[in-house]
């Protein structure tokens, strides 16, 4: 496989984690950047990254850099995004990847104009677990998929200036942990939502503590979802049918799938089905996204993220809940 040069914005923990991956996969990561200099010298030399850049867009515009890696703030990533593929750079960014569809649409479109792919950072959607599960659904032994129900809820202290809370930093749950928990919904889904049903909870700085969330598609299928920032729940997705569920636990990095057929409502059969380490979830999005540019498309994942991005919008719209500047 091709070796790409991976240029890395953002110096927090999930930035650490991803350069673990890159390392892992690929031996080095070219280059880092990040706002804070002092963070920024002391995560290269954690990492084992040689070449560091103070200003983001002289590493975007650096030559060598392949790939940019967008691991900052939801609000900053619309504005990296488009100058690393103005540049002509392939882009993975965390997600959420833009804080609305009207942002998502447009780099999504220069991303398209450009011939580069543009990938958001969900470990479910490389986690081997998750080829097993959809394979067993499209053998229909779980009958016809009927509802989704995702459960997802931290519980994080209280802080009007952390990011978490911060509506100028597009903070609140729903961009946070409700990526995820649509994500999932939306995987099993077999056509996107086109009914909405929700109600939220706004903390003191007014963007979403918590929130309960219904989507129905066209199929007559439904989603439930249930988020919260300052409780804790269980990162818990069940996906049921006519003829059984499964129900998958620490679902964003799953590695467990429990089965349970019920076509015969007297007598339950279960199977449990394993695959893939919880710790190489990143290593598997490096993988995925490598095997992405060597293929030239992306097996659909974008389209994914869009139909992610413009439910997150619809909720928002729906709480009537915007962020500054949109």
């Amino acid at each position: 496989m091709k070796k790409y040069n991976w240029s890395i914005i953002g110096s927090g923990w999930i930035a650490g984690e991803m350069a673990d991956a890159l390392q892992a996969v690929n031996g080095e990561i070219y280059a880092a950047s990040a706002r804070n200099q002092t963070k920024l010298k002391q995560f290269a030399q954690a990492k084992g990254i040689k070449k560091v850049f103070a200003d983001p867009l002289d590493m975007i515009n650096d030559p060598q850099t392949d790939v940019v890696y967008i691991a900052t703030p939801h609000i900053t990533h619309y504005q990296f995004i488009k100058a690393a593929l103005a540049a002509g750079k392939h882009v993975f960014c965390e997600k959420a990847i833009t804080i609305n569809d009207q942002q998502f649409n447009e780099v999504a479109e220069l991303a398209h104009q450009k011939h580069l792919l543009l990938t958001e950072g969900f470990t479910l959607f490389h986690m081997p677990i998750y080829q097993q599960v959809q394979a067993l659904i499209k053998s229909g032994q779980l009958g016809k998929i009927k509802m989704v129900q995702v459960n997802f809820g931290s519980l994080k202290t209280y802080d009007p200036h952390n990011r978490f809370f911060d509506p100028q930093l597009a903070g609140g749950a729903l961009l946070d942990i409700g990526g995820y928990a649509t994500a999932f919904a939306r995987l099993f889904l077999s056509q996107q939502p086109n009914n909405l049903l929700t109600t939220v909870d706004f903390a003191e700085s007014g963007v979403d503590e918590q929130s309960g969330i219904i989507l129905k598609n066209s199929a007559g299928q439904l989603a439930v979802i249930s988020l919260s920032f300052r409780a804790k729940q269980p990162k818990r997705g069940v996906v049921s049918g006519t003829q059984g569920f499964l129900e998958i636990n620490n679902f964003p990095r799953a590695t467990t799938a429990q089965v349970t057929y019920t076509a015969d409502a007297h007598q339950q059969q279960q199977q449990t089905i394993t695959a893939g380490d919880e710790q190489r979830a990143l290593e598997y999005e490096v993988e995925d996204f490598q095997r992405y540019l060597t293929q030239g498309h992306d097996d659909g994942q974008l389209a994914l993220s869009h139909d992610i991005a413009q439910i997150l919008t619809n909720i928002r719209t729906a709480w009537g809940l915007k962020f500054p500047g949109e």
